[in-house]
């Protein structure tokens, strides 16, 4: 700031220099005039200078200061009060600024709001028709037209259960209720609505389920663990997928492994982000990119981490690994 400040009075500083400058040619120059005084007077006049220029240079750049440490965070207390004519003209124009950007915060973010509760009511009047239509394909006799229905029936049920849950996810920490949720009992009724999909595939669940009791928000962990499942089946044929918990370290781990055709390594750090689909089969229109990225979302605010290892061509598994009871009132906390 000191380097600033010199630089935006230099041209005060030279002028003050040159008067000086100019004083001692004009004595200099003419004999009627003492010289010896006149270099006196000059240096008394560069010091008192020098003390004027440190005292200013406090006051004056007390504001500046506070602008530019300022956060940008529309929160105006962290500047200092102007003191200068010039400061006041600044801080009008940062504090209108300022105004006129927090009344367009707020109504972006009520348009927001208003959005988001017309797609939440939008799609809880789509489930409405979807459960008469699932009904209705129900009693259809033809095996196989039943099969394929219910099979798209099922995509559209996880497309629109998806987008309930993007749009809840930012407000996940309103919605959690820990509470001791049993995982097994989860898994097979996600299993069991999955069972269509994975019958047209001949694809069969193969459950060790050690430890079932976890500390967890019950609704948030199904989607979690639903998303992990239909991610397994949708990238396998004909084979069983194994889900197992464990203890390791005080910690409860469940695993989700697939023997599909597996992540390239390139891939596997990119897994979580959004809109992210694999680059082997890159024109795979099935993935839509989000099922994972919302699952690392939702998993964030439950303190629970979500790994993946995968051999290409082989298998994967995707590893959930659940906190310690003790780091749990973090999330009580919230």
């Amino acid at each position: 700031m000191i380097k600033k400040y010199l630089i935006e009075r230099l041209s005060w500083i030279i002028l003050f220099l040159f008067l000086q400058l100019f004083i001692i040619l004009v004595s200099y120059f003419d004999s009627t005039i003492p010289l010896d005084p006149i270099v006196y007077i000059v240096f008394l006049s560069l010091i008192i200078f020098t003390i004027f220029l440190i005292i200013r240079y406090n006051k004056e750049t007390k504001f500046y200061k506070s602008i530019e440490a300022w956060e940008n965070n529309l929160d105006l207390t962290s500047i200092s009060a102007p003191e200068s004519p010039f400061e006041k003209i600044i801080e009008n124009s940062v504090t209108s600024q300022t105004e006129l950007l927090k009344q367009i915060a707020s109504q972006n973010l009520m348009s927001l709001e208003l959005e988001k509760d017309e797609l939440l009511s939008w799609i809880h009047e789509v489930k409405t028709p979807l459960t008469t239509m699932r009904l209705m394909i129900d009693r259809l006799d033809n095996g196989k037209m039943k099969s394929n229905l219910i099979y798209e029936w099922l995509r559209i049920h996880l497309l629109l259960d998806q987008q309930l849950h993007q749009k809840r996810i930012p407000f996940i920490e309103n919605d959690l209720y820990i509470e001791v949720t049993d995982i097994k009992v989860l898994i097979t009724k996600e299993i069991k609505d999955l069972q269509s999909w994975c019958i047209q595939k001949g694809i069969g669940f193969d459950l060790h389920i050690e430890v079932k009791d976890v500390l967890s928000d019950a609704k948030w962990l199904a989607f979690i663990i639903r998303q992990l499942l239909t991610n397994a089946i949708k990238y396998s044929e004909a084979s069983d997928i194994i889900v197992k918990s464990y203890q390791h370290d005080d910690q409860t781990i469940l695993e989700v492994k697939d023997f599909g055709r597996g992540i390239d390594p390139k891939d596997i750090p990119r897994m979580f982000d959004k809109g992210f689909t694999s680059t082997v089969k890159h024109h795979d229109n099935a993935a839509t990119g989000m099922g994972l990225y919302l699952a690392k979302k939702a998993a964030k605010p439950l303190l629970i981490n979500i790994d993946v290892h995968s051999k290409l061509g082989v298998s994967t598994t995707f590893t959930l690994t659940f906190p310690k009871r003790n780091q749990f009132h973090h999330i009580i906390g919230m």
